[in-house]
């Protein structure tokens, strides 16, 4: 057999920092170079699960050379050989004495499925944090038609990513990761149109009063400048009450409100709001969508903190990711009911036609971007 490793022989595999799986890797690898009838266990495992491209180039050969003979094994090295000489076919570079090292770096052989489940559990991690990233990428990517739709599918994705590890691994006595939360992320849209749409939302409410009834999915969280949050509690106050509602009547619900002592003065709330542009509608969902982006932005930091935190199991990153998921699925189904078309009348024939029929599939969620708007003056502004 080759000679013993020395430092030089193992720089080109060894990390600059050695995490406890690279440990576990080392040590399963050596353990199936001992003994390869213990690959028969090991049918869960595959390359990729693997962190080190050698190590899963030397598994995956260990998969496609033909196991030997369990006395040939221990009289001759030809099974090692042939596992060598398919993966450098692999990948170049990978000198024999890498073997040596691996065969030392196991304490014992027969605590490979110990060894191999601690590769499953880095590689569950690893897979999640792609998925994070993959939807903070999404969120943040204004190339896209539907930025929103294409948001949510990443959502999804990881949705699906996160039931399919619940099922494959245990569940732990302490199911809520540890991690600190993260600093909130920066809002995705430019600040002074993000303030422009909320002055043009006010005053286009204060315009159409009658559709604020119907805007209950739009929430005062869903603006940036808390003035601005403070006047669209006012309007819908006001629209609910069915008491008139003009700049000068949202002034007075501001003032008792305590709107004003926030800073902004009598003249330029009424400068604010006496300017409409476009629906109120159109607006609000507007507010929404960039409520949305940001919510999943932030959900995908979370996952990513989870995911970087080696103290957490799985079924803790599972479970914390799956609580971050949730608080995008609240503003999602605001969302939808924002962009919901708005459903056509049924006579009363057609609703018991449909009621013998069964339920009706239903409709597509659209985003009405249709709605025009029109030439955008310049509002007043809050300083």
């Amino acid at each position: 057999m080759p000679h013993t490793p020395n430092g030089e022989d193992e720089a080109p595999y060894e990390p600059a920092e050695r995490p406890p799986v690279h440990c576990a890797e080392q040590a399963l690898l050596g353990a199936l170079l001992l003994d390869p009838t213990l690959l028969e266990g090991l049918a869960e495992l595959e390359p990729a699960s693997f962190g080190n491209p050698f190590h899963a180039a030397l598994f995956a050969a260990m998969r496609t050379v033909p196991a030997p003979e369990e006395q040939a094994h221990r009289t001759g090295l030809d099974w090692m050989n042939a596992v060598l000489g398919q993966a450098q076919t692999e990948t170049a570079g990978l000198a024999p004495s890498f073997l040596h090292t691996l065969i030392s770096a196991c304490p014992r052989p027969s605590h490979a499925p110990a060894y191999a489940a601690m590769i499953r559990s880095d590689h569950a991690r690893r897979t999640v944090r792609l998925h994070a990233e993959r939807l903070a990428q999404a969120a943040a990517d204004s190339t896209v038609p539907d930025r929103s739709g294409h948001t949510l599918d990443a959502a999804d994705a990881l949705a699906r990513h996160l039931d399919e590890l619940a099922i494959r691994f245990p569940s732990h006595s302490s199911p809520m990761p540890r991690t600190p939360p993260p600093s909130s992320a920066p809002q995705l849209a430019d600040t002074e149109e993000a303030l422009e749409a909320e002055q043009w939302l006010l005053a286009s409410a204060v315009a159409s009063p009658a559709h604020v009834k119907e805007m209950r999915w739009l929430s005062a969280n869903d603006f940036l400048h808390p003035v601005h949050a403070g006047l669209w509690q006012c309007v819908t106050a006001l629209a609910h009450r069915e008491a008139p509602v003009d700049p000068v009547t949202v002034l007075w619900e501001a003032q008792h409100r305590g709107v004003l002592a926030a800073g902004i003065t009598s003249g330029e709330t009424v400068a604010l709001l006496s300017i409409p542009v476009g629906s109120p509608e159109y607006w609000g969902e507007r507010l929404v969508e960039r409520t949305l982006l940001t919510r999943a932005r932030q959900v995908a930091d979370r996952v990513t903190a989870y995911a970087d935190d080696p103290a957490n199991s799985v079924h803790q990153l599972v479970t914390g990711s799956r609580r971050a998921l949730a608080d995008l699925h609240a503003v999602r189904n605001r969302w939808q009911r924002a962009t919901r078309p708005p459903a056509a009348p049924t006579s009363q024939a057609e609703t018991t036609a449909a009621s013998r029929a069964g339920p009706r599939r239903p409709r597509a969620i659209t985003t009405t971007a249709a709605r025009a708007v029109p030439t955008r003056p310049t509002p007043g502004r809050v300083p």
